[in-house]
């Protein structure tokens, strides 16, 4: 069993197409077929139906997958350690992010890391707080970022707080609310436009509502913080935002509020680091210090 054989396997499972996998392993699809055909006999059992129109895992090939690429993930990190052991860090970075991260300017750390260590391979996801969290676990993502309501710290990771900050209101130029500060009880009969249901970035607010003793009106839940300002734009309700985010919309008129609700900003990562991701919160550390002290 090579590694090769393993790379071919996770690549076809990923693309469910022989001549797709082929392309992305830069390698002519006879090989790829000459190669998997070949561990299959090996281990025994078919990883792999074909047909004409589509190709997936067998039973034994969802047994499989998960070990493969278990396999490969730890002889990456065996490169990317003998590499550190020398001084060059390579590898890969898997980067996840909330999308209202404000906290870090994530952008100028992403080019600053990048810079300092061009051999790693960068990537960077945006989902909400309680699937990075997951990811992290999972490994799929290295290093994250989230935004918690302030009762509740991520398990399961290693994590450092980066700061707190309480939500503003945010609601077009022409919205018939004039008020400059307010309460949440003056919103009650307004509609809103916010994270879905279940969210963190959705929990803070809830909870603040339920707090001052407000019910409201959620008609607009969206994914992503863009998606809500547009909506807002269009003077179709009240939009909920980090105040140190919000500033990235200077068309939008901001409410402050007197019983706001409030979010924590956490830093995550696994609990084995590899060098590329040990790196990156070195980097992240040492800015964070450089901030404290001006």
């Amino acid at each position: 069993m090579e590694l090769q054989q393993l790379r071919y396997v996770v690549a076809v499972a990923e693309t469910s197409n022989f001549t797709r996998a082929a392309e992305r392993c830069r390698v002519v699809q006879s090989a790829l077929s000459h190669q998997i055909a070949g561990l299959e006999r090996e281990l025994g059992a078919r990883l792999f139906d074909r047909t004409s129109r589509r190709v997936r895992l067998t039973p034994a090939g969802e047994a499989f997958l998960p070990a493969a690429r278990e396999c490969l993930e730890a002889a990456d990190r065996a490169r990317a350690e003998v590499a550190a052991a020398g001084g060059e860090i390579r590898g890969r970075l898997a980067v996840g992010a909330i999308p209202t991260v404000a906290a870090v300017n994530l952008p100028v750390a992403l080019r600053d890391y990048r810079l300092r260590h061009p051999r790693v391979h960068i990537t960077l996801t945006s989902e909400g707080s309680t699937d990075l969290i997951e990811r992290v676990r999972q490994g799929t993502v290295d290093v994250a970022f989230l935004g918690l309501p302030t009762r509740v710290e991520p398990k399961g990771v290693q994590s450092r707080r980066l700061g707190g900050g309480e939500l503003v209101a945010v609601v077009a130029p022409d919205y018939h609310l004039t008020d400059h500060e307010v309460d949440l009880q003056s919103l009650a009969d307004e509609p809103f436009i916010d994270f879905r249901s279940g969210a963190a970035g959705r929990a803070q607010s809830d909870e603040a509502f339920a707090a001052a003793g407000v019910r409201r009106e959620v008609p607009f839940e969206v994914s992503s913080a863009e998606l809500m300002v547009d909506l807002v734009r269009q003077c179709l309700g009240v939009g909920m935002l980090p105040a140190a985010y919000a500033p990235r919309f200077p068309d939008l008129r901001v409410i402050r509020l007197r019983n706001a609700p409030a979010r924590v900003e956490h830093l995550i990562w696994g609990n084995r680091p590899s060098p590329a991701a040990t790196a990156f919160l070195d980097l992240l550390r040492a800015d964070h210090a450089e901030e404290v002290v001006a």
